[in-house]
């Protein structure tokens, strides 16, 4: 059977950290595609989005645009109301019948995903692809994970990565601040963010 991974996020701006956790999770889970989703009104970041929808998602479009094993969808765009992940699975799921879908995340929002909408559902219908975020406190004994993340062990795929930290929200600072993000962010986001004028005035 052959799987897919989704990456969702805000992607703003989307930047190397995100690339490189969906590569390595493409590789380890040999996954025919990636879809990265851009969420369009992220429950957990209400009014804290810096720029439009739409314009992220065609960052994440500019970022991928020569990885032929990398999509783009606008679900959670089109779609009104919240962005919830389990929606959004479902629907890729209906687009990719008899397909395994894997879900690509950090450790850290592992440990949260107890607090997302329907979580039990999430963790029925994906397998998890998971990494540890540089500097963030490893379980490596895995009874001090929470309770609900040890009784779904079996579908928890860890990811042996060198995963790069890069926070968005510090890029968006040094956006403001006039600062170079090359090496940061692909060159075609970077012209595109220069070209329109973005994160002037987050």
């Amino acid at each position: 059977m052959a799987g897919f991974g989704i990456l969702g996020g805000t992607f703003d701006p989307i930047h190397f950290g995100h690339l490189v956790l969906a590569e390595k999770a493409r590789e380890a889970c040999e996954l025919a595609k990636v879809i990265l989703v851009p969420a369009s009104i992220p429950p957990h970041k209400i009014g804290q989005v810096a720029i439009s929808a739409e314009e992220r998602f065609e960052m994440v479009r500019l970022a991928i645009s020569n990885h032929p094993q990398f999509e783009v969808s606008n679900a959670e765009i089109v779609r009104s109301g919240p962005s919830y992940t389990i929606d959004t699975i479902r629907q890729l799921k209906k687009e990719h019948p008899g397909e395994e879908a894997f879900l690509i995340m950090g450790f850290d929002s592992l440990l949260e995903l107890y607090t997302w909408k329907d979580y039990r559902q999430i963790l029925n219908e994906t397998q998890i692809i998971t990494a540890f975020r540089p500097g963030y406190p490893v379980l490596v004994n895995e009874q001090q994970w929470p309770e609900f993340l040890r009784l779904c062990r079996n579908k928890i795929k860890l990811l042996e990565a060198p995963l790069i930290d890069i926070s968005a929200t510090w890029l968006r600072q040094e956006l403001v601040n006039g600062h170079s993000v090359r090496y940061l962010i692909p060159e075609t986001v970077r012209e595109y963010i220069q070209h329109r004028g973005l994160y002037r005035n987050v």
